[in-house]
């Protein structure tokens, strides 16, 4: 059984926002939305904290990169994203690792490590919204 196969079906459908570049962006994007997330898409911090500001959005995970383009790296948008949206599950990707050690304490559930890789990227979010 693939990772898609095995994370297709969900009791209650939650909202991701996805926060990369194109290239990657719309891969991971489609998977979410094959294994049957809403997913909300930006192209960098700026655009994700417009985002996060809409207060009739509801978002329960993000999904970015540490190193993501903005005015904001991962690190920082995660720390301002916390401080608006504290119930807000964030999952950052990075590659090296100093950078997943610390990116271990900003998230829930520890660090992907590397780019998406998508079974450790969907059991993560598994767990991280099972907690709520």
């Amino acid at each position: 059984m693939n990772a898609l196969t095995r994370y297709r079906k969900f009791e209650n459908v939650r909202t991701i926002l996805v926060v990369d570049d194109v290239a990657l962006r719309k891969g991971v994007a489609q998977l979410l939305r094959d294994c049957g997330y809403r997913v909300v898409e930006a192209a960098n911090t700026n655009e994700a904290s417009t985002i996060l500001q809409e207060s009739s959005r509801q978002l329960d995970v993000v999904l970015s990169r540490i190193d993501i383009p903005g005015q904001m790296n991962g690190f920082g948008f995660a720390q301002w994203a916390r401080s608006i949206r504290p119930e807000l599950k964030i999952m950052l990707a990075g590659t090296t690792a100093r950078t997943l050690q610390n990116v271990a304490e900003l998230c829930e559930v520890g660090p992907l490590g590397g780019r998406y890789e998508q079974a450790l990227m969907l059991e993560r979010i598994k767990r991280v919204l099972a907690r709520t």
